[in-house]
């Protein structure tokens, strides 16, 4: 390659002047490196440049000469990540290195490569700010060996590049790894904070409910024809809370009478011809055995009459949903209605899911967040849980805990919601954190 004399001549003075125009009219780091990359061409005669971006974590690839915008899922450029890496450890120090495919050492991974995608000479060119950090690395790929004078004169120009790169990337974020001594230190103190006893909590829905309530349900099959009390209504005891429909059950009865009717007729006209008529006494005992049968089952239909009006068997709150949804519903012996309930004793109903419980004792701490009380929480103790497990109403596999509410505020108002937080016993801060997470493992791979 033909370069300049040992004096640079005016041509080539003012070509480097322009070079260095070139690079501080640059207004971005990506305009700078691709001025960088094309512009010394009529100079150098390379055969390709690259500019690689050395501030993060690993190099970027700003610019390649040719071309405005490289694709970054072609073949090439997935080398040169690799290549790029191995380049900036061939230039130890602030001055350029050019580098002989002979006369290196070329990875594996790297040199088929390079024997496909660049020629024998390679220029490496590094920028650096002021304080010495590494900025950036300016690669220039020759087919032939440069001159080494020609290559010297662009000094001038390599300084006003690495002072125009410094100031288009802003100022440098240091980044800090800490010593032997400073790792042991932070272990040390990140231990002595795992073991640090905190006390283990777990939030679940719950619900006001009363300690002392009775369960109201249909006593026997039938159709709600009325509701005589309104939700959460207070109800005195013997007060009619329902009644059901008692259409079927007085048709039947009165056939039933209709039938007892004709079985003492029978009877009478069988005990008066039983004097003459030998057959007649013989049907005695059968129309009588009638007669006792159909009594019977009016007795059981009219009984069945006087259950149908339900009422209260206690003073209390008559709990239950929207009256609409039990009018004119069928229902069986046994399901539940509505409950009567003393608001005068509300407590805690909590459905601890499975996944979240935790080692609980009786008489454990418990706090109420209500959803329309959020910053009068509400405060009591464990009274009772249940042994196993059962789907919630959400369908959520949870047990039952019962709790007390201690002094029952005004705003303890029964079927009210909200989220308690449990208290359990204290355990190490280490355990609180990964108790889920080694449930889950253990979970997954049964160990």
């Amino acid at each position: 390659m033909n370069g300049p004399a040992a004096t640079p001549s005016a041509p080539w003075l003012m070509a480097l002047s322009a070079l260095r125009d070139r690079a501080l009219a640059a207004e971005s780091l990506n305009a700078l490196a691709f001025s960088i990359v094309n512009d010394p061409h009529p100079l150098l005669r390379y055969y390709q440049g690259l500019a690689f971006d050395l501030a993060g974590l690993r190099p970027r690839l700003r610019a390649v000469s040719g071309l405005a915008m490289p694709e970054e899922a072609s073949p090439y450029l997935v080398w040169l990540e690799g290549a790029s890496r191995w380049l900036a450890q061939q230039v130890p120090g602030e001055e350029p290195v050019l580098l002989s495919r002979d006369t290196l050492a070329v990875p594996d991974t790297l040199r088929e490569g390079w024997a496909e995608w660049w020629p024998a000479y390679v220029w490496c060119v590094p920028l650096h700010a002021r304080d010495g950090a590494r900025l950036g690395l300016i690669v220039f790929l020759f087919e032939d060996a440069p001159d080494p004078a020609l290559l010297a004169q662009l000094q001038p120009v390599r300084t006003t590049w690495a002072y125009c790169w410094q100031a288009l990337a802003g100022p440098r974020r240091r980044r800090w790894w800490p010593n032997h001594k400073q790792r042991w230190i932070a272990a040390a103190i990140v231990l002595a904070i795992l073991l640090l006893p905190v006390r283990q909590t777990a939030l679940a829905p719950a619900e006001i409910v009363s300690r002392n309530s009775e369960v109201i349900s249909a006593p026997l099959d039938g159709v709600i024809a009325e509701l005589q009390v309104r939700p959460n209504q207070r109800v005195r005891a013997g007060q009619t809370l329902l009644r059901l429909d008692e259409t079927t059950l007085r048709n039947r009865a009165e056939v039933l009478r209709r039938q007892v009717a004709v079985a003492d007729a029978e009877l009478m006209a069988a005990s008066q011809s039983a004097f003459d008529n030998p057959q007649s006494k013989s049907e005695l005992l059968l129309l009588t055995g009638r007669s006792q049968q159909q009594r019977a089952e009016l007795a059981a239909v009219e009984a069945q009459l006087q259950r149908t009006e339900v009422t209260a068997p206690r003073d209390g709150v008559a709990v239950f949903s929207d009256p609409n949804d039990w009018i004119g519903r069928p229902v069986n012996t046994g399901e539940r209605i509505m409950q009567v309930a003393d608001p005068a004793q509300p407590a805690m109903l909590i459905q601890l899911p499975a996944a979240d419980a935790i080692a609980l004792e009786r008489g454990s701490q418990v706090t109420l967040f209500l959803s329309a009380y959020p910053l009068r929480p509400l405060r009591g103790r464990i009274l009772e849980t249940s042994y196993q497990a059962r789907p919630s109403d959400e369908n959520v596999v949870s047990y039952r805990l019962l709790a007390s509410i201690e002094d029952a505020p005004a705003h303890a108002r029964l079927g009210l919601h909200g989220t308690a937080k449990v208290y359990g016993g204290r355990v190490v801060l280490g355990y609180y954190l990964l108790r889920r997470p080694i449930a889950a493992l253990r979970g997954w791979s049964g160990l």
